[in-house]
């Protein structure tokens, strides 16, 4: 597909992970996560469960970072379409973006599900050496049976798992996106004790939660189309609770939060935003641009 730019600044970056711009070399995912907000009809993202090219992304990228208006900063990727998508292992774009960043010494934010990430710890680390880098890898559920239900055509919880493993034993900061935790389907103690007690077993630095989800219109209809194959009668459960509401918190947020948090301090896990960020860019001094001007995070409950 037609790209006319491959970077945006971000305006306020305090509020993810502080990055200063966004960076999508594909568009569309195809991971047939159930519960993905990207489906929004507001993103106008048609047929999203394709994967796209932007055409000379590369190229584009190498004029972007040449800019003088692109001050160094951190630039973050996997926010619309999964950076390691099934095309990456052949087409290698990703890993195309990553050299450049790593050349221009910039920095980098990747959200992704996908386990090819840990072929990249070579140069994530390279990049790490210069400027912050950190690696977010997205699981819902302990259970890969659950897993295969509401994102049925992405990795494992497993191979994700073996992927922040080799990506912490190559010293990259990484850790996991606890999120979302779907209402009477993933929201239980006993979920979130398993994803802490193997993410920390990985060499996880922190993991970030949402107690709930967001429903727009187009991604909303997805998600109830799907429910029942979870547990039947779920999706007039969820119309009955949520309605036509937009942020859609876990009943049990309140609980579950107070568990999360006393077994992170357990087990030594970073889960709040100021504190994951101030751990990631430690010790780059002058050579990073503000990163992070916020103090409060209110996602976690």
């Amino acid at each position: 597909m037609p790209a006319k730019a491959i970077l945006t600044k971000v305006e306020d970056g305090s509020q993810w992970f502080g990055v200063d711009y966004n960076m999508n070399v594909y568009r569309g995912c195809s991971h047939g996560c159930i519960y993905c907000d990207s489906r929004s009809d507001c993103y106008r993202n048609d047929d999203f469960d394709r994967v796209k090219v932007k055409a000379n992304a590369l190229a584009l990228l190498r004029e972007n970072r040449r800019s003088r208006r692109r001050s160094p900063g951190v630039i973050a990727t996997g926010a619309m379409s999964d950076p390691y998508n099934p095309l990456e292992r052949e087409l290698k774009l990703t890993r195309g973006a990553l050299e450049l960043i790593a050349s221009a010494h910039f920095g980098v934010a990747i959200d992704t599900k996908g386990d090819l990430v840990a072929r990249d710890a070579d140069v994530l680390r390279q990049i790490g050496r210069n400027f912050p880098a950190i690696v977010k890898i997205t699981i819902t559920t302990a259970d890969d049976g659950l897993c295969a239900k509401i994102e049925p055509d992405a990795p494992a919880t497993r191979s994700r798992f073996a992927a922040l493993r080799c990506l912490a034993d190559a010293g990259v900061f990484c850790g996991v996106l606890m999120m979302p935790l779907l209402p009477f389907v993933n929201d239980t103690p006993e979920n979130i004790l398993a994803i802490l007690r193997t993410a920390a077993d990985a060499g996880a630095r922190f993991v970030y939660p949402v107690f709930g989800l967001s429903m727009r219109d187009g991604q909303r209809e997805y998600l109830y189309e799907r429910l029942d194959g979870i547990s039947p009668g779920l999706c007039a459960r969820y119309a009955k609770e949520f309605g036509g509401r937009y942020r859609c918190p876990s009943p049990r947020m309140r609980e579950l939060s107070a568990i999360f948090a006393a077994e992170c301090g357990r087990f030594g896990l970073l889960h709040r935003m100021p504190d994951v960020v101030a751990a990631y860019r430690k010790g780059y001094g002058g050579r990073q641009s503000t990163l992070f001007r916020g103090e409060t995070d209110d996602r976690a409950g």
